[in-house]
């Protein structure tokens, strides 16, 4: 599962991706030829550069991965991208121009390189030296891993990690885990390491229960003599091997940048093209039929199940329920030019600000308002799940009817399913794909878009 925002990587890793872009192209400016010097190869270096990265992992470096792992990344990217290079330099170029081309490798390697190993070491020294960046963890059981993994926390700060207490299972287990997941719960605790030795499936289902709606990370320790049913992501803090339970696609640096990169240029097309016009008209319509405000504010809960203000154009006469009660169908609250708003989700269009700010993705699981998202908490098994990614203006549930007012207990465990495996299959083709059918749908109408 992923890690709070506002850790390193939300800002470091998006400016080593611009680093590393500014390198691959200046380089090439004043290394090249001039056959090199063009808007063509400049585009074509940059898209190989990412997709190369995309497949190598060149950008999925952790605090627990080891400096060898660190070079086997870097030699696949640059062997990689040296074909990249000399294929363009022998199909484009007038001469092959092998040295120019090797000079300029090999600089890029060497930046490249030093820049990437000075950030992962002045990380590790910023954490020892000054004890920040630092994630607060606990372990349940007995299995063997269990004392090398308090020696490595304990050892090892400049990996970022705090221990904060171990739980052993010698005594009664029940009361031993509940007493941890309490403790968790009361002190902000980021991470739970559960070693599965000796430890019943009722107990580990009652951890990943309790980690899914309480917003934290779950990992396990295995034994050499388990079998494992679920495809888990095994990562080796030192030499010890550790399993988390969801791998979510979004965790990783680069999809993140390629969604939010997606999810920029889509919302200012949509506000430059479409809402620079439109919201005037619809502003002025709104006015004419009822008083109040053009753009309706409502908090939400998004991503890692932070407050937000969601904007909408207004669809109802102001009214002190609005944040109380959900819509429902013939509801007398909304206005005749409301009820056409909502049945082609042109209400919606304003969230596209949202998008551009940050708190929203153009496709994520649907926020909901604050007093239902509580209510849902308490009563839906997995509900906290979907705060594991940004909320979308659309998502993979109401592409599949399951959208606006929940009637029944289906409608809202169905959309926490669909929610679910959007998180855990996410990909930019998916996005289009409902994207589309939210269009469509939105075409030829929904039964439940009230």
């Amino acid at each position: 599962m992923k890690p709070k925002v506002g850790r390193y990587s939300g800002y470091l890793r998006p400016f080593t991706y611009a680093f590393d872009w500014a390198v691959i192209n200046v380089l090439a400016y004043f290394l090249l030829p001039d056959e090199f010097l063009s808007l063509y190869f400049s585009l074509f270096i940059s898209i190989c550069w990412f997709i190369i990265a995309i497949n190598t992992y060149f950008y999925e470096v952790y605090r627990f991965t080891k400096v060898v792992s660190i070079f086997n990344k870097i030699v696949k990217q640059f062997s990689l991208f040296t074909v990249i290079c000399f294929a363009f330099s022998g199909y484009y170029a007038k001469s092959t121009a092998s040295i120019e081309v090797l000079r300029y490798i090999s600089l890029s390697i060497l930046l490249i390189t030093f820049f990437k190993l000075s950030i992962f070491y002045l990380l590790r020294k910023y954490r020892s030296l000054f004890g920040g960046n630092f994630r607060r963890v606990v372990i349940i059981g007995n299995g063997k891993s269990v004392p090398l993994l308090e020696d490595f926390f304990n050892n090892n700060p400049d990996y970022g990690y705090k221990l904060e207490q171990s739980y052993s299972l010698n005594d009664d287990k029940k009361t031993q885990i509940e007493k941890c997941l309490k403790f968790v719960s009361e002190n902000n605790i980021d991470e739970i390491y559960c070693s599965l030795h000796d430890l019943a499936n009722t107990y580990v289902n009652q951890v990943i229960d309790f980690a899914d709606n309480n917003l934290k990370v779950v990992k396990f320790l295995p034994d050499n003599n388990e079998i494992f049913t679920k495809n888990l992501k095994f990562e080796f803090y030192g030499y010890i091997p550790v399993a988390s339970m969801r791998n979510i696609p979004l965790d990783e640096s680069l999809n993140k940048f390629v969604k939010r990169s997606f999810d920029i240029v889509f919302s200012l097309i949509v506000i430059l093209v479409i809402l620079s016009w439109l919201t005037p008209l619809i502003g002025l319509l709104i006015k004419l039929e009822s008083k109040g405000p053009i753009f309706f504010k409502q908090k939400r809960n998004g991503l890692n199940y932070e407050e937000f203000d969601c904007y909408k154009f207004r669809s109802m006469r102001p009214n002190h329920l609005a944040d109380l009660k959900q819509v429902s169908k013939n509801d007398p609250r909304i206005t005749k030019f409301g009820s056409f708003l909502r049945k082609t989700s042109i209400d919606e269009l304003p969230q596209f600000f949202n998008v551009l700010l940050g708190d929203m993705s153009v496709v994520g699981p649907r926020p909901h308002m604050i007093s239902e998202t509580e209510r849902f908490a308490q009563n839906v098994d997995k509900f906290m799940v979907r705060h594991f990614v940004k909320p979308g203006i659309t998502g993979l549930a109401q592409t599949h009817g399951f959208r606006g007012e929940v009637e029944t207990d289906k409608d809202i465990i169905y959309r926490v399913k669909y929610d679910i495996f959007y998180l855990e299959n996410w990909s930019l083709l998916l996005d289009l794909k409902i994207i589309f059918l939210t269009v469509i749908n939105a075409i030829k109408g929904e039964e439940k878009a009230y």
